[in-house]
Formats: C-alpha cells, structure tokens, sequence
C-alpha cells in the first residue's frame, strides 16, 4: 500500500526555475488535483503539462489516491508546472518514506538547477554579443 499511518494531509515544496509550488496531498480523495483553486486542467491548459505533472502519481500507482491541492507563484506555466510534480514526489514520500528509491531512480525528487543565465554588460543578452560590422 501506498498510505502510511499518520497525519490527514502531507505537505511539501516544489521548486523549478522561478516557480514556487505548495503541495498538500490528502488520502482517500477522488485523484483531483486543484492548482490555485482552479482544476489543474483549467489552469494548466495544456495536457502535456498535465502528463508531466501526473507522472510520479503514475510512477508510484498513486494515481486517484490522493487529492492534491497546489498554491503555485512565480515563473510561467512549464515552470510551475514542474514545480507541483517536484512538490507531489516530496509529499508522496512523507506520506510513505519506502517510496524513496523508485521516486529517486526515476529522478522525480531532483530539483531541476537549470535557471535563466543572466545577462552580461557588453551583450544583448546573456551570450548574444551584439552585430559585429568590419566595413
């Protein structure tokens, strides 16, 4: 079973770029999953988003388990998306701790490090030099 003995909801925090997402997880729900009080559909809007954000629920054979509950801010849509599915693995393994090594084997509790690279003076934008003209 999935569920360990405990507490009625399961918290974490999810990052991913610029995003921020809050996760609680409560078991035995109907598997909705609500993204700033809207259905994740609704405020996703696009259902490869929606893939990616159900795949450690899939993974662990989660999937309708669970209710999930998401307070996203920051960045845009793709970033927030992988933030809620870095925050679900985090609160699928408070909710049970033996879910670790095939969460970590499929890398869903790595925090993606890849940010916008800043820009430099003497460019247009973080590598883009500007036009060179020789004549």
């Amino acid at each position: 079973s999935v569920l360990a003995e405990g507490p009625v909801n399961y918290y974490a925090t999810g990052k991913r770029k610029c995003a921020i997402a809050k996760i609680w997880l409560t078991p035995g729900g109907s598997g909705k999953i609500t993204v700033n009080g809207k259905p994740m559909a609704e405020y996703l809007n696009r259902s490869a988003l929606e893939v990616y954000v159900y795949q450690p629920l899939d993974h662990v054979e989660a999937r309708g388990m669970f209710d999930v509950r998401a307070l996203v801010h920051g960045g845009g849509i793709s970033g927030q998306a992988g933030a809620i599915r870095h925050g679900i693995s985090k609160a699928l393994l408070e909710a049970n701790p033996e879910l670790r090594p095939p969460l970590r084997r499929s890398g869903f509790l790595l925090r993606d490090p890849r940010v916008k690279e800043r820009k430099k003076y003497g460019r247009k934008r973080a590598r883009r030099g500007f036009q060179f003209c020789k004549r």
